[in-house]
């Protein structure tokens, strides 16, 4: 499903180029002194996955990493330009979620290359399906992309080669226990009705067997800014009042009067709210990150 999500007013193109020349100090403009491999990664899910296999070894940049920034607000700044510019590694999402990666990349002429997430992960099959490019909530790919991602670095540094296949099977391990966690809980929960008001955690509940019934019409207008319909939005609220879905994801740095209307309608109903992000609270991991994600939903299923 294509975004508006993440647009991205450039900063002047000579106000860019002058930093390219004299700024220091930043993630990037040291790392070219120090010998350590510059990764841009468009968000901090996919910088802490870098880190944890480079390690002191990479110069991590997460272009969005602030998890009080709405990310649908979004702008570029000339550092991040600067960080672009300089970097070894880029990594985006993908499938319509950050295209102002290609286009910082296409004004740097940076010469990196870039892992794609989506098309890694083998998701998208086309067709006339939406498709959810959410895909840091999918463990099988972010298996993928670790894999990937210990290659290109070893590419880059052969000396530490060996450094990143070791941390990237410590990282491979704990994303195989969160996806043996999911298995698990599909065993006690397939088949139970959710809902959200956007499809961010999509992937995590497909893992669980969870059966998202949210009206297309409510989660896709949420999702491109649009008004919601009269219709999709009564649907949605009679989701709650008639109990029939076990829990609300709700995305917690977008929000709307037609968000918070069906946030307080579960809330009355005592239907559980589970908070999701699409970047890392502060002081999280991926891997912390999303065994909060599956402690919040596997307690409320449980309620």
């Amino acid at each position: 499903m294509q975004k508006r999500l993440l647009a991205l007013p450039l900063v002047a193109g000579a106000a860019a180029l002058a930093l390219t020349g004299c700024a220091t100090g930043s993630a990037s403009g040291s790392a070219s002194s120090d010998g350590t491999i510059r990764v841009v990664a468009s968000t901090n899910v996919y910088g802490s996955l870098v880190q944890a296999i480079g390690g002191d070894h990479v110069s991590v940049t997460s272009v969005l990493d602030d998890p009080s920034q709405d990310p649908h607000s979004f702008e570029s700044s000339a550092r991040t330009q600067l960080a672009v510019s300089k970097a070894d590694l880029l990594i985006e999402n993908g499938g319509g979620y950050d295209d102002f990666m290609t286009t910082l990349a296409d004004a740097s002429n940076t010469k990196a290359d870039t892992i794609n997430v989506v098309e890694l992960s083998g998701l998208d099959k086309g067709g006339d399906a939406e498709f959810n490019e959410h895909v840091f909530y999918d463990y099988p790919t972010m298996v993928k992309l670790v894999d990937d991602v210990a290659t290109r670095l070893g590419d880059l540094d052969g000396s530490e080669k060996s450094t990143f296949e070791a941390n990237a099977k410590t990282l491979t391990g704990k994303l195989d226990d969160l996806e043996s966690q999911t298995a698990a809980l599909k065993q006690q929960y397939d088949g139970d009705k959710v809902a959200y008001t956007e499809p961010v955690p999509g992937y995590l509940f497909d893992a669980i067997g969870l059966d998202n019934v949210t009206p297309e019409k409510f989660s896709e207008a949420i999702e491109e800014g649009d008004d919601v319909p009269p219709a999709a939005l009564n649907e949605t609220l009679r989701l709650f009042s008639g109990k029939t879905v076990k829990l609300l994801a709700y995305n917690e740095q977008t929000s709307s009067p037609e968000t918070e209307q069906v946030k307080k309608a579960a809330d009355e109903a005592g239907v559980p709210v589970v908070g999701v992000t699409e970047t890392l609270p502060k002081g999280e991991d991926y891997v912390s990150w999303q065994q909060q994600n599956i402690d919040a939903v596997k307690a409320a299923l449980a309620k």
